[in-house]
């Protein structure tokens, strides 16, 4: 019998973004398919969307305290009475599942412990995922990123979760890089995802997303860019990457603006630059929030 597919959705409220979502998501469903919202703001509207669906017996609503691995821990420990065997993925809320995409997922995976899909935006994919075949290891685990993970809930349990003391809206200065640590340790619990990880291809089943800086300013842009090196840095620090892996990632945020330039300006490489060299020596340069403002 095929897997039942989870979906922890860690949500501000946004109500336009989030009713996309959930208009894109709610006839797909199968019987035992679940969907918890983790309102983090914005509760009541939250609930009233859902209610409007007609399906709360498949999508559900609790919340959290801000921060996106703890609304996403949240929502795991909403699954308590689902299988190990089963799915899960963890979409923003301005994720969203086009037609057919929820049993592709299921069949794409199919009995392995995990993949990724590709989440596409109206400039292209937010990362090529790797061949079919390829190796999780410690190059290809910076291609997923948190909408596109689909994990078994057993690992997920195992490892206990997303360190919450990292990603967007964490109370630290690391406001990225979650889905990489949480995969890190993934794999040294569970050596068989290495080499049974799924790559699926765009053609066959994709989610779509946001552009990462959609609906910033400049100032908000750089700020983000900043917290995303700092977040990403310090996992490469306490993970077992090779130490030219490390700074060779603090060098080449000299080049974001150049190599990203549809979502970046040229200058902006500065600032990637310092971040990232913050998040690896593991201290903050200068007064900075700890807990992000936007973007999730």
């Amino acid at each position: 019998m095929s897997a039942p597919l989870l979906l922890a959705v860690t949500t501000l409220g946004r109500l336009e973004a989030l009713r996309r979502l959930l208009d894109s998501v709610a006839h797909q469903l199968g019987p035992d398919d679940r969907v918890v919202l983790v309102a983090q703001d914005n509760e009541p509207e939250v609930r009233r969307l859902v209610d409007a669906t007609g399906r709360g017996d498949r999508i559900t609503v609790t919340s959290s305290p801000r921060g996106a691995s703890l609304g996403r821990n949240v929502g795991i420990a909403a699954f308590a009475d689902a299988s190990d065997d089963a799915l899960v993925m963890f979409p923003n809320d301005t994720t969203w599942f086009p037609d057919g995409t929820i049993d592709a997922v299921r069949r794409a995976i199919g009995d392995a412990p995990g993949g990724a899909v590709t989440v596409s935006t109206d400039i292209g994919p937010r990362f090529v995922l790797p061949a079919a075949g390829a190796a999780l290891d410690v190059t290809t685990v910076w291609q997923v990123i948190e909408m596109s993970l689909v994990i078994r809930l057993g690992i997920l349990r195992r490892i206990g979760g997303f360190d919450e003391c990292i990603g967007t809206g964490a109370p630290t200065p690391w406001q990225a890089g979650e889905v990489t640590d949480l995969l890190m340790r993934a794999l040294a619990a569970e050596p068989a995802l290495s080499r049974r990880f799924v790559w699926t291809s765009s053609d066959d089943v994709h989610v779509g997303g946001i552009p990462e800086t959609a609906g910033l300013d400049p100032r908000e842009r750089r700020w983000k860019l900043r917290a995303y090196g700092r977040g990403v840095g310090r996992v490469l620090a306490r993970h077992p990457f090779p130490l030219w892996h490390r700074w060779g990632f603090v060098v080449a945020g000299l080049l974001v603006g150049i190599r990203r330039g549809s979502e970046y300006a040229p200058l902006d490489g500065g600032v990637a630059f310092l971040g990232r060299l913050e998040g690896v020596r593991g201290r903050t340069i200068g007064r900075t929030a700890g807990a992000a403002a936007v973007g999730r």
